[in-house]
């Protein structure tokens, strides 16, 4: 596999174009379009959130119906959440403004927004909107970053990830946008994410590959306990990589799978490291677990522990918080076994040894906790299995940012 710059249109036949329709922000783009000449087979995994927004509810339909897709429109500062019949019959006015605006089927066109619950979409600016891509397709460089851009909301920086494989004979790219940064937990994180692939591959496995692929990448993020209303994965394929279509889980299958882990691992980590008013990065590893199972409630349990990402922000190695967090996760454990380290670009250090703390420089704890980017390693002893999760410390700047949003 081969990591490389690029986005939703680094896979061949994947254009990208973005706008300011002026939805809710004055001054920067707010809506972007994606689009395939060549119909896409689709895949998804939605919020379990039991309130869902319109779009969620339109995009199951789409990729449960089997129809070829060739088109997302998306739009930031409304999440058209909470809104009715009214809601979802937005939805419907904007697939069939895409569908006449690319001359596509209707039932071919996805939607999706992020933003503000509660408020209905100014539907005459998203189909001006429409209007206004439709044209300016691109499938350069610039047109998937402007795109990753203009979903953005409380985000600080856009997310993109691509990587190629071969598979036949041929490459084959995989890249991807999303957006998160608050109302960001476990299981299907407000996010979305958008990932192309010009891989050949039947709906079935394309469906397998994201359920199964969501498990150990968006779904082990959390930036406040969160699960949002409106979280979507979109993942398209059109086949224009000439491939042998990949039809059983073969070894074509498995290199295509790690591709797709790499540019969702990589978006997942960019949302949790840019979690709102967030000066770092937060990894949680639990290694020596008797299942993936107990990993995954453990580390899951830490990261999302208000007094661990406080302690993080605070460069304060307060590993007790940390067996805290473990002991009342629900997951069993020897808590006089644990072994826990910290560790950065600065270094590594342990910091218990059976459940007992050793005798460590605050200052050099300090120093490797001051690091954008930190990881805890939790040992429990107890096996071979391991789980990563990933959240972000918890500073002032999220409540500041999250008491006046609707502002």
């Amino acid at each position: 596999m081969k990591v490389i710059d690029g986005g939703v249109t680094a896979a061949k036949g994947f254009f990208a174009a973005s706008t300011a329709a002026g939805i809710k922000y004055q001054d920067r783009t707010d809506m972007a379009l994606l689009y395939s000449p060549y119909p896409c087979v689709s895949a998804g995994t939605f919020t379990t959130n039991l309130v869902k927004a319109a779009p969620v509810k339109w995009d199951r339909a789409q990729v449960d119906s089997g129809e070829a897709a060739q088109a997302v429109v998306v739009n930031a500062g409304i999440a058209n959440a909470c809104t009715g019949r009214e809601g979802m019959e937005y939805c419907s006015q904007t697939a069939e403004a895409a569908a006449q605006a690319l001359q596509i089927p209707k039932e071919s066109v996805l939607v999706a927004s992020t933003g503000v619950i509660g408020m209905q979409l100014p539907i005459d600016r998203i189909k001006a909107g429409i209007c206004a891509m439709a044209p300016a397709l691109s499938d350069t460089r610039e047109a998937a970053e402007n795109a990753a851009k203009a979903i953005m909301t409380t985000d600080t920086k856009k997310k993109e990830a691509a990587a190629e494989i071969e598979l036949g004979g041929k490459t084959v790219t995989v890249g991807g946008m999303c957006k998160g940064s608050g109302m960001i937990h476990p299981n299907m994180c407000t996010m979305l994410s958008f990932v192309t692939t010009d891989a050949a591959i039947s709906k079935e496995l394309l469906q397998e590959a994201l359920r199964e692929d969501v498990k150990d990448t968006y779904n082990m993020i959390s930036v406040d306990g969160d699960t949002s209303t409106n979280d979507t994965v979109l993942l398209l394929a059109n086949g224009q990589a000439g491939n042998p279509v990949i039809t059983e889980k073969n070894e074509d299958y498995q290199e295509f799978c790690r591709a797709l882990r790499y540019v969702n691992e990589t978006l997942a980590k960019k949302m949790a490291g840019d979690g709102e008013g967030c000066t770092a990065l937060f990894e949680v590893k639990v290694i020596g677990a008797e299942t993936k199972e107990q990993a995954v409630t453990l580390s899951k349990s830490i990261i999302t522990s208000n007094l661990t990402k406080a302690a993080i922000f605070g460069h304060d190695a307060n590993w007790g918080r940390i067996l805290c967090a473990m002991g009342y996760s629900g997951a069993e454990f020897d808590p006089e076994k644990v072994d826990l380290y910290f560790e950065s670009a600065a270094g590594k250090l342990k910091i218990v040894e059976d459940g007992v703390a050793l005798p460590y420089s605050e200052e050099e704890a300090a120093k490797i906790l001051s690091e954008p980017e930190v990881t805890a390693v939790a040992d429990i002893k107890m096996g071979s299995a391991a789980a990563t999760a990933w959240g972000c410390d918890l500073t002032f700047d999220y409540v500041k940012i999250n008491a006046d949003y609707r502002s």
